[in-house]
């Protein structure tokens, strides 16, 4: 794929594995109209590091999945960004299941890409008009406008609320890999990410002030409750600017961080809750 501002990014396309067929069959035309879901990997992460494919393997059992890697990262072109052009990104990604005959698209995000997915989903509007397929509509508060890269639903998992949070071992850690020149090398050969030196500018919407602008899609937030990054106030920070009925929250006991920590059991819960996308948001601690 191609990004709005000339980054190419490598991508896959997996068909589901629910009653596939053959280009040109009755069955390979039902699974094009069906959902496809957009994952979005975590800093560090790659389309074919093994918690992604992992991850891909279990939602393609209820839908059409596209895995992809960010700017920096795996066979990717330019520098990652920590989460600000990353958002071109999976606007590529979206707008290329659409081409491929997929009406219903879901994002979902783990830790850099939960945060880019309420990002998305705030930038690229999602507005039906009595059930009709999204339409585009007037540019506002930071959004594009652009129906054909919106997403339908949003996923985000173990995403922060606020930029710049150090206040965790694992983050101060982070910060100094993408802050220092020593860092980026380290994260260049070690963690085979290659890292932007240029700092934001302007600073990009934080994911707190962009979950409000989500509505109408659907929201889901994912956290577990030992995760070592963003503690638990991160979460209820984000449902609680969601506002009433904004968002579902899943608070999970025992579970660390992002896709590394998501096991097949809850993989398989967010995808029936993206191939359904529920209009009731209950908190849920299990």
């Amino acid at each position: 794929m191609l990004t709005d501002d000339g980054v190419p990014v490598e991508a896959v396309y997996e068909p589901c594995t629910a009653g596939a067929g053959a280009p040109g069959d009755e069955a390979f035309e039902r699974q094009a109209a069906a959902p496809a879901i957009v994952v979005a990997h975590g800093f560090t992460g790659s389309a074919d590091r093994p918690a992604v494919r992992r991850a891909a393997r279990v939602f393609a059992r209820r839908a059409a999945v596209v895995t992809f890697s960010f700017r920096g990262h795996g066979r990717s072109g330019g520098r990652s960004t920590v989460g600000d052009r990353e958002v071109l990104d999976l606007a590529a990604a979206v707008a290329w299941a659409r081409e491929l005959g997929h009406s219903r698209v879901v994002t979902v995000g783990f830790s850099m890409g939960g945060s880019v997915v309420l990002r998305h989903g705030a930038l690229h509007t999602a507005e039906s008009v009595a059930g009709q397929a999204p339409v585009r509509v007037p540019a506002r508060a930071g959004r594009t406008g652009s129906a054909e890269a919106h997403a339908d639903a949003v996923v985000s998992v173990s995403a922060p609320a606020r930029w710049y949070y150090r206040g965790t071992a694992p983050m101060r850690r982070l910060h100094w890999v993408v802050t220092r020149p020593s860092g980026r090398l380290v994260g260049r050969y070690g963690l085979r990410t290659r890292i932007a030196t240029a700092d934001w500018d302007p600073v990009p919407l934080s994911p707190v002030a962009a979950v409000p602008l989500i509505a109408p899609a659907p929201l889901l937030l994912v956290h577990g409750d030992r995760d070592p990054y963003f503690p638990l106030d991160h979460p209820r920070m984000l449902a609680e600017a969601a506002g009433p009925g904004g968002a579902e929250l899943w608070l999970e006991r025992g579970m660390g961080h992002a896709e590394n920590a998501a096991d097949d059991a809850l993989l398989a819960r967010i995808a029936d809750w993206a191939t359904a996308a529920p209009r009731a948001w209950p908190i849920m601690e299990s």
